[in-house]
């Protein structure tokens, strides 16, 4: 039985020092529209939007690459005039092209930001962006004239925050510096630790919040593929870590954790959430889900409380030496951060 999210009040946090405040748990909005499963059907998706926000949740996450023709975008706006637009902290992105074979065309051209920030609001149907991320970054391009046109886009009102997506430190640092960066989104769970030596000192020097997405593994601590078949449809068909003996040997660490959450009266899912949450109030994961039974076990992986002992020990049941298969950014260069500098500016 996991933890409900009865008698569960939402915390509110600032994320990052620039003044934005959000649910401590966000919602991600890429998997209504397919990616890890089938698309949802439209009603099914806007009820659930609506559920998160009834729930607590006021931080939504989206970008205009999800779902074929914008779609993700389309249904997030078509959900939020159902609710208080000024309680909602809404957060889109730009940058990503296209998907070819298996790399992934980037662009962040100041002309490209700015025609996409306004196809933005206009398929979300809102006058401003709250948080308007650069997807990924754009290594042709240097990070000074992208965060130049977000600048006067944050002063023509269109987006009131600035976050990045997978960015090297440098790029980080060059961003910051042309104008403050509010957020940076990042796979971070308990099996990609990665940014943890390079990234997050950088970001929590210059006060910028973290927004870890796939925070469950991408579903592998809800036990996909293991206690629930893979859609066929599914992207993580192909994920080294999801495929051959990569897989048998990840299954081990979700059985790991199953063992662990039961000594704390909960699911997988939750420790591997209450895990991430316990990182820091400048932690807002954003888990992602079709089902309304999984958003309230989501929620509900804020009543597990661990101490630094606890925190130890889930970290190492699933140590980075001990996860088998390289991660999807690893493989698709364009989208790791390790790859993500830019050449300098021009100069005058």
């Amino acid at each position: 039985m996991f933890l409900t999210m009865a008698k569960v009040e939402m915390p509110r946090v600032k994320l990052g020092t620039q003044g934005l405040e959000v649910s401590k748990i966000g919602y991600g909005c890429m998997g209504l529209t397919g990616i890890y499963n089938s698309p949802v059907a439209e009603e099914d998706g806007m009820a659930i939007i609506k559920e998160a926000f009834n729930s607590g949740i006021t931080f939504f996450d989206t970008a205009d690459i999800y779902g074929v023709d914008n779609a993700s975008e389309y249904l997030v706006g078509k959900a939020l005039k159902q609710l208080p637009r000024e309680k909602i902290q809404l957060a889109t992105k730009f940058g990503v092209v296209k998907h070819v074979a298996d790399q992934i065309i980037v662009k962040g051209t100041p002309e490209y930001a700015r025609f996409c920030c306004e196809a933005s609001l206009t398929r979300l149907q809102v006058e401003y962006i709250d948080l308007y991320y650069y997807h990924r970054v754009d290594q042709n391009v240097p990070i000074e004239e992208t965060m130049a046109e977000l600048k006067k886009l944050v002063q023509e009102g269109k987006i009131r925050y600035i976050g990045l997506s997978e960015a090297s430190a440098d790029t980080i640092r060059r961003a910051h510096a042309i104008h403050p960066v509010t957020a940076l989104q990042t796979e971070y769970s308990l099996w990609t630790r990665d940014v943890e030596e390079e990234i997050f000192p950088v970001c929590r020097e210059l006060g910028i919040g973290i927004v870890p997405y796939s925070p469950v593994g991408r579903g592998l601590f809800a036990g996909k593929g293991i206690v629930e078949s893979l859609n066929s449809s599914s992207s993580l068909h192909k994920h080294p870590r999801f495929t051959g003996e990569n897989f048998e040997t990840n299954k081990k660490i979700y059985f790991q954790l199953e063992s662990l959450a039961k000594k704390h009266g909960c699911t997988a899912v939750q420790l591997a959430l209450a895990w991430v949450l316990h990182q820091g109030d400048d932690f807002v994961p954003i888990p992602g889900t079709t089902k309304t039974k999984n958003l309230h076990e989501n929620i509900g992986s804020l009543k597990v409380k661990l101490t630094k002992e606890d925190l130890k020990e889930i970290a190492e049941a699933a140590p980075p030496g001990k996860v088998a298969g390289r991660n999807v950014g690893d493989v698709l260069y364009a989208v790791s951060w390790r790859f993500a500098n830019t050449p300098p500016p021009p100069k005058k």
